[in-house]
């Protein structure tokens, strides 16, 4: 499936502030399922950026506006070509535990297995853990373990935008029994880790089909998380719509939790209140791109080298013209 995404994230400043410094993580992934087609990222006021990747290997970008501002404006336009998940078996053998609690496991998937940030076993989760009978769950293999666990998060929350915000921990959400997807993912990867499960918060975005049940916004970011079976190796969940990831998931970044991979976060000196707005628009390309994988950066508008670059151009045109006249001369 090749898919056209535009993420427009604005920031709007009570009054000018003096400068702002950014990073991002906006960019989607490339990989054996997901082929990154192209990818532009616009900011206004114009800015240098740069890039690196982070420890879970996230492309980050990242620009300084070092002079007064009252609105800053990001615009990522990416490209992505999709394809199915592999297909699964319906389960796995029950020494898949025994495979979990090997070294290499613990070791390669270090951070993944520990609590962090978001992601806490709090009394309110026990409570959440006991009502659903959860732990009666790991009598099973993990395989079918997690797509039951899927599908009681999905049963039990509803999809309520305003009821949690970004910083929120997980109890808010269980104690009004509804959130986003970034929540879901959040408690999801709780009982994971409590299980000795390896699992990762994912963030990205979703071609929304309603038809096919979803109930995400698809207006906004989505979130799900991945599980590390030995015998699968990463293999993707989405409670918020009850269902294994494919290719109407696009994945950006991976992290511990949500604070690992915030689409964009910075500091601005000044004193004056912000204000963000956030839209997203996922579609399906009207055409197969025939570009090759590339880059474009924003550069920042310099009317110096516009002026240079124009008195180059200029300066060539009148060397072409003195040869063609000589050549009519000579003939």
């Amino acid at each position: 499936m090749l898919l056209e995404i535009r993420h427009v994230t604005q920031y709007h400043y009570e009054r000018p502030v003096r400068e702002s410094l950014m990073e991002l993580w906006m960019q989607p992934q490339k990989g054996a399922r997901q082929r990154l087609v192209s990818f532009e990222l616009d900011v206004e006021p114009a800015a240098q950026l740069f890039s690196y990747p982070d420890s879970f290997g996230n492309a980050v970008y990242h620009f300084d506006v070092p002079h007064p501002h009252d609105r800053l404006t990001i615009i990522a336009r990416s490209a992505v070509e999709t394809e199915h998940a592999a297909e699964l078996p319906d389960r796995l053998d029950i020494g898949e535990w025994d495979r979990l609690r090997s070294e290499f496991v613990r070791g390669e998937c270090f951070d993944f297995l520990r609590p962090h940030g978001f992601v806490q076993t709090t009394e309110r989760l026990l409570a959440f853990i006991a009502q659903h009978d959860l732990e009666a769950l790991r009598r099973q293999d993990p395989l079918t373990a997690l797509k039951r666990l899927n599908e009681t998060l999905y049963q039990s929350f509803g999809y309520q935008p305003g009821v949690t915000d970004a910083d929120s921990p997980i109890d808010l959400a269980l104690e009004a029994g509804s959130g986003v997807c970034q929540d879901f993912a959040h408690i999801m990867l709780a009982i994971c880790r409590s299980w000795g499960l390896p699992a990762r918060y994912v963030s990205g975005y979703l071609f929304t089909d309603r038809d096919a049940g979803d109930r995400s916004d698809p207006d906004a970011t989505h979130a799900w998380i991945e599980v590390f079976l030995p015998s699968l190796r990463w293999v993707g969940f989405d409670p918020t719509n009850n269902c294994l990831t494919g290719e109407r998931h696009v994945a950006v970044a991976v992290g511990r939790d949500y604070a690992d991979v915030t689409p964009s976060r910075g500091v601005y000196k000044g004193d004056a209140e912000s204000h963000l707005a956030v839209g997203v628009t996922v579609r399906r390309a009207r055409a197969a791109l025939a570009e090759p994988e590339f880059l474009r950066l924003a550069k920042p508008a310099s009317f110096g080298a516009r002026r240079r670059g124009d008195a180059a151009a200029a300066h060539q045109d009148q060397q072409r013209q003195q040869q063609q006249q000589q050549q009519q001369q000579q003939q």
